[in-house]
């Protein structure tokens, strides 16, 4: 690989990433297993993850705004303190007893218009940091970190949240981000001060009008993209953040310690497809992404065979290794192909649009994940006892997504 890839200031970014993603992946896990444990419910678990997440839908084009106009290391700086601040909040809530359920749900979304800001400064940067020869690799490694710290957030969780309890968790998280945003003050991106005609926020607010007119109107690959993006973010990926944790919890009814080690090899799952992600794309093509989703969907069936009532009448590891086995398949593959369009879409887009297009990117995404989340979290209610059925479902709009994706992109695309 290049040198200038594990340069000293993308090594300090990724070393940053790696505590303040360990933090937050800490943070999230302690408390949706808090809340699933109290509820015992699907269907408030999904509701609470959708709601929490609508907050960030307005920030993310502002984060990609903001990205683009101000020094990206100031505002990593900011955005992690700012996270370690609320989670100080947190502290002091539980402390005294006021965190009921509906406490943690405004913590969360504070925490994710944070974090939605937040990303697009981190994707703008890594094609500033790396050549382009390599970007496929930073943006894998930057994949991977999130991976590896969600991998590890899990399973130390899991351990820990049966022996210290949730507290000490949400005060290891707090630590976390204050230790990254001191290390990312060391850290030198190449920033060019833009000049403005206007005031502030007038100014942003051009900016944004700006990067959805590219988009829109210069960019037509990168619209279908966001098309594709919304329908996966809507169909598929709620099925792995609420169906997966709710198999593992309530139908398979894991101990802390199984559920924090099913979750972390979907995270090594992750991983692995950041790694693979030069193998599995090296002749893709955009065109070719509805053949990977086909795959996806195949992949899924025997997801759905593993909570069928003979599978689970069988005992707990069958169930657990098929469905994992199986869904460890699935991550790598959409890993790959998310990188793959990030890669595709940064190498066309002038540096000093990154910040939009990606918050753009984000934004629709994340508008088409709530209905998702609670979409998924009433259907794993209703089909408690037939939990196959929303995961033949997943499957099935996997199917339809791939033939979408077949009409939308062409070979012509980027």
């Amino acid at each position: 690989m290049s040198k200038r890839l594990f340069s000293r200031d993308f090594s300090l970014m990724v070393l940053g990433q790696i505590v303040s993603v360990l933090g937050s992946a800490v943070l999230r896990f302690a408390l949706n297993l808090y809340v699933l444990d109290v509820t015992g419910r699907a269907d408030i678990f999904g509701l609470l993850i959708a709601v929490s997440a609508i907050p960030a839908i307005m920030f993310t084009p502002l984060g990609g705004a903001i990205a683009d106009r101000f020094s990206r290391r100031n505002l990593m700086v900011i955005f992690d303190f700012s996270s370690g601040a609320v989670v100080l909040v947190l502290i002091f809530l539980l402390s005294t007893g006021n965190a009921p359920i509906a406490v943690i749900g405004v913590i969360l979304a504070v925490l994710s218009v944070i974090s939605s800001m937040y990303q697009p400064t981190v994707q703008a940067s890594v094609p500033v940091l790396v050549v382009e020869e390599q970007l496929a690799s930073g943006n894998g490694v930057v994949t991977g970190v999130g991976a590896l710290s969600g991998l590890l957030g899990p399973v130390l969780g899991g351990v820990l949240y049966g022996i210290v309890g949730l507290n000490a968790l949400v005060a290891a998280s707090c630590v976390m981000f204050f230790l990254s945003a001191v290390m990312e003050i060391f850290i030198r991106i190449p920033f060019v001060k833009q000049a403005r005609e206007k005031k502030l926020v007038p100014t942003i607010i051009d900016d944004m009008k700006l990067g959805l007119r590219y988009v829109v109107r210069e960019k037509p690959a990168i619209r279908k993209i966001i098309i594709l993006a919304a329908g996966l973010n809507m169909l598929l990926t709620p099925f792995f953040i609420v169906g997966i944790p709710y198999i593992l919890r309530i139908t398979l009814d894991s101990s802390e310690n199984m559920y924090g080690i099913g979750m972390g090899l979907m995270q090594f799952s992750t991983i692995l497809g950041a790694v693979l992600t030069g193998v599995i794309t090296k002749k893709l093509v955009l065109s070719d992404l509805y053949k990977v989703l086909l795959v996806i969907a195949a992949v899924m069936l025997p997801m759905a065979f593993a909570v069928t009532p003979l599978v689970l009448g069988a005992g707990y590891w069958p169930s657990f290794g098929i469905l994992m086995g199986f869904n460890a398949v699935v991550m790598v593959l959409i890993t790959a192909i998310n990188i793959f369009a990030i890669t595709s879409v940064q190498k066309v887009t002038p540096n000093e649009m990154l910040g939009k297009v990606m918050a753009i990117i984000m934004a629709v995404a994340q508008c088409a994940a709530p209905l998702g989340m609670a979409m998924y979290g009433i259907a794993f209610e209703q089909f408690s006892g037939l939990v196959y059925v929303p995961v033949l479902g997943a499957c099935l709009f996997t199917v339809a997504i791939s033939f979408v994706s077949k009409k939308l992109l062409t070979e012509s695309e980027m």
